[in-house]
């Protein structure tokens, strides 16, 4: 994306903030039938309503405007005011502590993962962004995340060998090499082509990506390890948030709190419900782990735990542990 085009952007968006109507572009990169999709345009309805049309809210989905890769930069540049990325996308701009998030298992449920994002150690996270002139809003759940293959996936060997994608992430990376596998960094709207023509084996998505991405379509396999989670942080630009006047602020606020219920409350219906879509296709066999065949995978994936902890800082790992009782140590 060049320089140019952005400031062009940014420029227009600062007309638009300043007429009778403030224009928020809201950006995202996966579909609209998403559960992050869906939240967002939930957004953009109650921002309207609790500012009576004072703010209109502009959903752009499936990276029609920038591509994963492009996101951040254009938010901090004001080229848009309003980003849902996914949590390992902090850790590369040097908020590694977000990347807590991708370490394999540390969440055995939406419970233990809610004490982390809506507690004390989720507001701590968000407040680290502020230096780097993004403004968190809040956290919006997507799902577990599961491998797929062409091949069936029942044992961690199963993956030995297999070119997996993966987030940019180098909690990520650990994690896929613990299986013996090979990590690829790829954005999210390369993934579908590069499973069609074999540039990678496999992935690991929550089953509402994997279905509304068609991946079902070129994926044989999908084994249900809930290994780990994939997570979003809603996120404004903090000159363009902090500029809007106090009551507009505190209502869209609010209409962001309504819409992050609403988001983690649709997010297990929506991936059980592309499961069962899945199913359907006949595509994809779908295969259930026993309970020591994804003991297996924790085993193989607790050094990540030990090999990583620098990397978001042992104590931010602590703080997880004490809110969701986990202990790699035991495994």
């Amino acid at each position: 994306m060049k320089l140019k085009m952005i400031l062009a952007s940014a420029l227009l968006a600062l007309g638009c903030a300043a007429s009778a109507q403030t224009v928020i572009k809201f950006s995202h990169v996966v579909a609209a039938d998403t559960p992050k999709g869906k939240a967002a345009d939930f957004f953009a309805k109650r921002a309207a309503e609790l500012t009576k049309g004072k703010v209109k809210v502009e959903v752009y989905a499936n990276s029609s405007l920038y591509k994963d890769k492009e996101e951040l930069e254009a938010l901090q540049m004001g080229a848009v005011q309003m980003l849902a990325p996914s949590l390992a996308k902090f850790g590369p701009i040097g908020v590694k502590e977000f990347e807590v998030f991708d370490f394999p298992f540390i969440f055995d449920d939406y419970a233990d993962l809610h004490k982390v994002t809506q507690g004390p150690v989720g507001a701590s996270l968000l407040a680290k962004l502020e230096p780097r002139g993004i403004k968190g809003l809040g956290f919006w759940d997507n799902g577990f995340k599961s491998f797929s293959a062409n091949t069936p996936i029942k044992t961690p060997a199963d993956l030995k060998g297999k070119k997996l994608r993966i987030q940019s992430s180098k909690v990520l990376e650990e994690q896929i090499r613990s299986l013996g596998a090979i990590p690829q960094v790829m954005a999210f709207s390369e993934v579908y082509q590069a499973l069609q023509t074999g540039v990678v084996d496999g992935t690991e998505n929550p089953i509402s990506n994997f279905y509304t991405q068609k991946m079902h379509e070129v994926q044989k396999h999908l084994s249900l390890t809930n290994h780990g989670y994939l997570g979003y942080a809603v996120i404004a630009n903090k000159q363009f948030w902090d500029g809007l006047p106090a009551d507009v602020r505190g209502q869209l606020e609010q209409a962001m709190k309504e819409a992050s219920a609403y988001a983690n409350k649709i997010a297990q219906e929506e991936n059980d419900s592309s499961l069962e879509a899945v199913k359907k296709s006949g595509k994809t066999m779908i295969y259930t782990p026993t309970k020591e065949e994804r003991m297996a995978f924790k085993k193989a994936m607790a050094p990540v735990h030990i090999k990583m902890a620098d990397r978001v800082g042992k104590e931010m790992l602590k703080e997880v542990y004490k809110e969701t009782g986990f202990d790699p140590e035991k495994l």
